[in-house]
């Protein structure tokens, strides 16, 4: 059977001899035999047990966890749990990762949209990017109550021009025109505004903010923190911003 030095099993895993030795101390790793001049030699099972920890240390696997596996009666079995456990952690970890990388993409498309950057409009676009799921679940609420109202709007209209039925016109203006006021005192207790010039978070008027021009992310207001007339970025309220009105 064949016999490895300490060099020669650390060059056939691809580690370093005190990498071979530290396993030694710790005790996961005990040489097979020890000649009288002290030098450690590993058999084929030893070469195979290294082979083993190598691969769960580049699992990430601790040398403890490793070390408490391969003294159990039956390590195949804690093996395969810790192997799935690592699984799930670096699925999460590959999740992580990924947020973090869409997270940086889009502040790179974001700021080629900036003319001078600063510390204060990358601040501005970390603060957009964290609001936008926010925002995001607003708008689905406002398009989920109004499909109905719309819905509904199509059908008086087809049914006016069809059957003649005007009257259901009506009937979809009672409708409309409570939800039509609910929803628009909605948007506005739930939004509010990013000046680019001060880069303070404001809350306009509502006759200012209703007919305001705008496009689907920003508004033309004036700060009332700086008194900037222009474009400003719509962000969703704080809680305790909405708590105030």
């Amino acid at each position: 059977m064949s016999k490895y030095t300490t060099g020669e099993i650390a060059k056939r895993c691809g580690v370093t001899v005190r990498t071979v030795q530290y396993y030694d101390t710790r005790g996961i790793l005990i040489p097979s035999e020890l000649t009288e001049g002290g030098r450690r030699l590993y058999s084929e099972n030893d070469l195979k047990r290294m082979k083993i920890i190598c691969f769960l240390r580049d699992l990430g696997l601790p040398i403890d966890s490793i070390s408490k596996m391969l003294a159990e009666d039956d390590p195949d079995s804690v093996i395969s749990l810790l192997l799935e456990q690592q699984e799930n952690t670096l699925r999460e970890e590959i999740g992580e990762r990924k947020e973090r990388l869409d997270r940086l993409e889009s502040l790179r498309r974001d700021l080629k949209d900036v003319e001078a950057i600063s510390f204060e409009s990358i601040g501005d676009i970390a603060y957009t990017m964290t609001n936008k799921k926010k925002l995001r679940k607003m708008r689905v609420f406002m398009l989920v109550t109004g499909l109905p109202v719309t819905l509904l709007q199509w059908a008086a209209i087809i049914l006016g021009i069809t059957k003649g039925w005007w009257w259901l016109l009506a009937i979809w203006a009672v409708v409309a025109i409570p939800w039509g006021v609910f929803i628009s005192k909605y948007y506005y207790n739930h939004t509010a505004y990013l000046c680019p010039q001060c880069h303070t978070v404001f809350t306009p008027t509502f006759r200012e903010m209703f007919f305001a021009k705008h496009t689907p992310n920003t508004r033309r207001l004036t700060c009332t923190s700086c008194g900037h007339h222009g474009f400003c970025v719509e962000v969703a309220k704080e809680e305790k911003q909405e708590g105030l009105l």
